[in-house]
């Protein structure tokens, strides 16, 4: 009997496959490169990976444009590679999760190809139409480029063409591509912008600064149908999990997708808490402020049945320069953050690197930058003339690069012979995975502590999630389970706060060693885990 619900007890490690380990020396990493890690990763304690695409793809969005499902990216490897990672991460008692990208495909796609002839039966797979409406793309811009006389939608990158699910064969064809990996063996997916996935209507939309047109796809009545259509008639027969990334949905929206009657999704990625230090626009940053983080990390772990929970992923800046201090107060904050991240309720997902405390990449001009998305909000901004120094500062805080640039391996770098294919951060001199392995202080070694923690107790799986203190910055919450109880404490800001209650228990993992609750003040970006009996 298949158990749907040992993905709980999961904790998730996302690797970006192009950044993670060259095993050939071409400056970009391979299969064959995770493949040589899996004792890194073993030995961390995940036993989830999350694969970003490694499909065959033109790589005009590095990966999440496909070319063909049922392929391997040759810069990646080869099936064979594939399915040897498979096999080679279920040794270690690793199962593996990839992406599923099923909103667009890419115009290098055989269906894309064919569907340009009118007459063509891969015609309707698109979304074809003689005039555009209004609508605007998520990487700015019209979500409509031209062919011929026709246009045809995408929301993302003009090489990336949305699929029409009004059309059965859409969903026959991705039925098939599910049952394949999984037939491989694999665990599950996450599912690419899985909430956008649906047109009910491509009428004009109400003209807004950014997305016009999102009323009539962003979480439709028609996905939730396509979501339990795949789940009844494919993936209910396999152990398996699927995580959706859910893009501006709120906590009814979520619990719309992922409640177990629905019978849609696991979990999703929600957004709100990547949006507390923006104004609008991911791209227009604001000072962080913890109470922000705090209120809706709080709302969410109340409101939602089941959180995935993450601080950076390979779309975000790196959690420590964005949440945290990654200069003076670096090793502090990533513990912090991780402390967070490994104790809220949900499965919680690490981006690769997060655990060595890697910090957003030190780009010096535009020219280093490889992320479409960046190159293209860069040149709308200075249509719009903003200044230089004005145009830098956004992408240096907001581009997608900063989590991407090359694993940090050894004080030389350590992922490739060759020149990467993006800027290694020269910090690798002194943040890195040899430094960290070695130093029994190092974040990387708090994380293999919390990992532990988690494992061996059901607290912090099935427990309930109670607020203690969410103010100044501090933020403390107790989760509980029978009669036993750990708490969280957390002082997410630079200065020294003083402790609102006083706490009893035993401490199991502070990141300032501290051997007792009587010191009234914590530290900046001091974590504590207390565990308690005796709870009602």
């Amino acid at each position: 009997m298949i158990n749907r619900e040992l993905w709980k007890k999961s904790i998730v490690y996302q690797i970006y496959t192009r950044s993670f380990m060259d095993s050939n020396h071409d400056g970009i990493g391979d299969i064959q490169g995770i493949i040589s890690k899996l004792d890194y990763v073993k030995d961390l304690g995940v036993n989830v990976i999350w694969l970003s695409p490694v499909y065959a793809s033109p790589n005009d969005d590095n990966g999440y444009d496909i070319s063909d499902y049922y392929s391997i990216n040759p810069e990646y490897g080869t099936m064979q590679d594939m399915d040897k990672l498979i096999d080679e991460a279920m040794k270690r008692g690793i199962r593996i999760i990839m992406d599923l990208v099923i909103n667009h495909t890419s115009d290098e796609h055989p269906w894309f190809i064919e569907s340009k002839n009118p007459k063509s039966i891969y015609r309707d797979y698109y979304i074809w139409r003689d005039k555009p409406n209004n609508w605007t793309s998520f990487f700015s811009g019209s979500a409509w480029d031209q062919i011929g006389d026709s246009y045809y939608l995408h929301l993302f990158s003009k090489k990336q063409p949305d699929l029409n699910w009004n059309n059965p064969n859409v969903m026959k064809e991705i039925q098939g591509v599910i049952k394949f990996w999984l037939d491989k063996g694999i665990y599950g997916f996450r599912c690419d912008v899985i909430n956008v996935i649906f047109k009910s209507s491509l009428d004009n939309g109400k003209k807004r600064l950014v997305l016009t047109g999102r009323e009539f796809y962003h979480s439709q009545e028609g996905c939730h149908e396509i979501l339990r259509t795949l789940r009844r008639e494919v993936l209910d027969h396999y152990d398996c999990f699927t995580v959706g990334e859910t893009v501006m949905v709120n906590t009814k929206e979520a619990n719309d997708l992922i409640l177990p009657e629905r019978n849609e999704l696991d979990m999703v990625f929600g957004f709100e808490h990547m949006e507390v230090d923006q104004i609008n626009n991911k791209w227009f940053k604001t000072k962080f402020r913890p109470k922000k983080l705090i209120k809706v990390l709080t709302k969410w772990q109340q409101e939602v049945y089941w959180n995935a929970n993450y601080l950076s992923n390979h779309d975000q800046p790196r959690s420590v320069s964005r949440f945290g201090d990654d200069q003076k107060y670096r090793i502090e904050s990533a513990k912090a953050l991780a402390t967070l991240n490994l104790t809220l309720k949900g499965t919680p997902y690490i981006y690769q690197g997060e655990e060595i405390g890697m910090t957003n990449g030190d780009f010096k001009s535009l020219d280093e930058y490889m992320d479409i998305e960046t190159h293209r909000i860069y040149a709308l901004a200075i249509k719009l003339k903003f200044p230089k120094w004005y145009r830098m500062k956004m992408i240096r805080k907001t581009s997608r690069d900063n989590a991407r640039t090359p694993m940090q391996w050894d004080e030389n770098g350590g992922f490739s012979k060759e020149k990467p294919w993006l800027k290694t951060n020269q910090n690798t001199k002194f943040i890195n995975a040899k430094e960290s392995v070695s130093n029994p202080d190092s974040i990387l070694n708090h994380y293999k502590s919390l990992i532990s923690i988690r494992k061996e107790n059901d607290i912090l799986v099935d427990g309930s999630f109670e607020p203690l203190y969410t103010k100044h910055g501090l933020f403390i919450f107790k989760r509980i389970l029978a009669n036993e109880a750990i708490i969280t404490i957390l002082n997410l800001t630079k200065k020294a706060k003083k402790m609102p209650y006083l706490f009893h228990g035993k401490i199991i993992l502070s990141n300032y060693k501290r051997e007792n609750l009587t010191n009234e003040y914590l530290m900046p970006y001091e974590s504590i885990l207390v565990y308690q009996e005796g709870q009602k």
